[in-house]
């Protein structure tokens, strides 16, 4: 009986202690991350189509979805109006009074003329009457007042008529020109709005998730699209204040894919403290709680084509 008991304490131990060895864990312990791309509007509007599907690998430039923005054409519209009507003006402003307008003010101040002279002719009938005490003063005065009104027209229709041939004045052209700005301006304003309506991938990357679906209101600034840029792989290890001066940028090092037992020859490229609560890639540091804690950005120098990797898997440094 207690020879049973021997056997099976021992293989107890055996056991246990494999278990131990199995769960050993390695202060250079990192993982694998890549660079992170979001994809979101400057507008809002309503998703129309999306285009891609979580996990779809996607090229720089291609398509991700489309947006409904009914407000763009009613815009568009009236910047169009908006510059035909300041080309209008300058047109004007630039070429001045046409042949009609001219024939019209001057025809306009042969009348004046003619009531003019009608009404001096009458002042002056009257006048004389006045004299021999043959019309009222107010009868004289009403006539006086029909010359100085017939005077003061003409002289209104004349300073206008110089004014049409003379040109236009310099200010009323910077005005024209400065409105023909401002319309093609607000028609920028829409084509770029317009633009606006297509989400574009920024990056050759991979779709990880999609926080909306068609027919949802996307409001401005919202991500929609997240995901990882294609080959941005780096890995991220941290490393203890007591540990820390074993490395520097630009050392290389040979990470380890534990699982794969593959090896890639990679560089430092960049070391920073981080913060007492940030994510650490050791779930039990080996290392005093009191110490500062480092980063390390390392990425591969070596040809990884071949090679898979997964976003937060764990990798290892060989010493």
């Amino acid at each position: 009986m207690n020879t049973y008991k021997t056997i099976l304490l021992g293989t107890f131990s055996i056991l246990t202690l494999n278990s131990c060895s199995n769960d050993k864990i390695t202060e250079n312990r990192g993982q694998v991350k890549f660079e992170t791309v979001s994809v979101s509007s400057k507008i809002g509007g309503r998703i129309q189509k999306i285009f891609v599907q979580e996990g779809q690998t996607v090229k720089k430039g291609d398509t991700l979805a489309q947006m409904n923005i009914p407000e763009v054409n009613a815009k568009m519209m009236q910047a169009e109006g908006a510059i035909t009507a300041a080309k209008g003006q300058l047109n004007m402003a630039d070429n001045g009074a046409t042949a009609e307008q001219i024939s019209q003010i001057d025809g306009q101040l042969n009348s004046a003329q003619a009531q003019l002279d009608f009404a001096q002719e009458s002042f002056n009938r009257l006048q004389n009457m006045y004299r021999d005490s043959l019309v009222s003063q107010q009868q004289f005065d009403e006539v006086r007042m029909k010359l100085n009104m017939a005077k003061a027209q003409v002289k209104g229709l004349s300073a206008k008529r110089k004014e049409i041939t003379k040109g236009t004045r310099s200010e009323q052209r910077e005005q024209a020109q400065g409105q023909l700005d401002r319309a093609l301006g607000a028609k920028e304003e829409v084509l770029s709005a317009a633009d606006e309506q297509y989400l574009i991938a920024p990056a050759d990357m991979s779709i990880e998730t999609i926080s909306l679906v068609e027919g949802e209101l996307l409001t401005p600034g919202y991500t929609l699209f997240n995901g990882y840029k294609t080959n941005s792989i780096y890995f991220r290890f941290t490393i203890p204040e007591s540990k820390i001066y074993d490395f520097e940028v630009g050392k290389e090092l040979v990470v380890l894919n534990p699982y794969t037992k593959e090896e890639t020859r990679s560089k430092i490229v960049a070391i920073k403290q981080l913060a007492q609560y940030a994510d650490i890639t050791s779930t039990s540091p080996l290392y005093e709680l009191s110490e500062s804690i480092y980063e390390l950005k390392v990425v591969p120098v070596a040809d990884i084509s071949k090679q898979k990797f997964y976003t937060n898997a764990t990798v290892l440094l060989k010493k």
